[in-house]
């Protein structure tokens, strides 16, 4: 069973929080990633339900019938392409996430020695 949209959302902002990355003027940005990741999970149930089907047979306008990727697994595929560049722009993956200083704030100067004490 697929995930709420809220209970997405919420995955995606605390981990953006916990990366430094977050900033509300993101939110129409996640809206849009938020709203993919519903569906590409519905279509993934959709596609068990169909037990994995991968092709279909399809008639053309000119009467040929031929074997072609079902509509459902085309959607999938696409999501993924769209949920990925989201994830790029949003800087929710390893490499994207390199190319940016987060906002992680500094320890003070008492916890800093602390915690090096610890390491020590």
């Amino acid at each position: 069973m697929s995930r709420q949209k809220a209970t997405i959302e919420k995955q995606i902002i605390k981990r953006m929080k916990e990366l430094g990355i977050y900033k509300l003027e993101y939110k129409n940005t996640i809206d849009i990633l938020v709203g993919m990741m519903h569906q590409y999970e519905n279509f993934l149930e959709q596609f068990e339900e169909s037990g994995y089907k991968i092709t279909e047979e399809y008639t053309n306008k000119a009467g040929a019938t031929n074997e072609r990727k079902t509509p459902l697994l085309s959607a999938i595929e696409k999501l993924r392409m769209d949920i990925a560049t989201y994830l790029n722009m949003l800087c929710l993956n390893p490499k994207s996430f390199q190319s940016i200083t987060p906002d992680i704030k500094k320890k003070s100067g008492l916890a800093s020695i602390l915690s090096e004490l610890d390491n020590g």
